[in-house]
């Protein structure tokens, strides 16, 4: 069982994110990623990158390729055989305005330093034909 504790601190942990990224903070990235994450946000049309410093390098070399605004909602926080995971929900602000969605999907480790996201996949929602 995750610890009340531990799991506001991975809560905090996903709100992090969004301000990190969206304050364009790349020598924070740190403070949410592991040195070996892995992040996979193929869904829109960026690769698999992973290393901390591989994902630092696309962020800041097309800072316009993230929204504005990144929010996070629907936080559950479950534990498997000793990986604890994340399902989150997102919801991006662009450039235009527009709005979207998007599921995160993560595993979180504890560090020295806290919680960090070892391993993320961003899948965007789409809709379908009769939305």
């Amino acid at each position: 069982m995750i610890d009340p504790s531990d799991r506001w601190a991975i809560h905090e942990l996903i709100g992090l994110y969004g301000h990190v990224i969206d304050d364009r903070r790349w020598s924070d990235l740190g403070l949410v990623f592991t040195d070996d994450v892995v992040f996979d946000a193929t869904d829109f049309g960026n690769p698999v990158t992973t290393s901390l410093e591989e994902l630092r390098s696309l962020w800041s070399s097309d800072e316009s390729m993230h929204p504005l605004a990144h929010h996070a909602t629907n936080i559950i926080v479950t534990e498997d055989g000793g990986t604890v995971q994340v399902a989150s929900k997102g919801i991006g602000v662009g450039h235009s305005g527009r709005v979207g969605s998007a599921v995160y999907r993560d595993v979180v480790v504890r560090t020295p330093n806290g919680w960090r996201l070892s391993h993320r996949i961003v899948e965007l929602r789409r809709s379908s034909p009769a939305d």
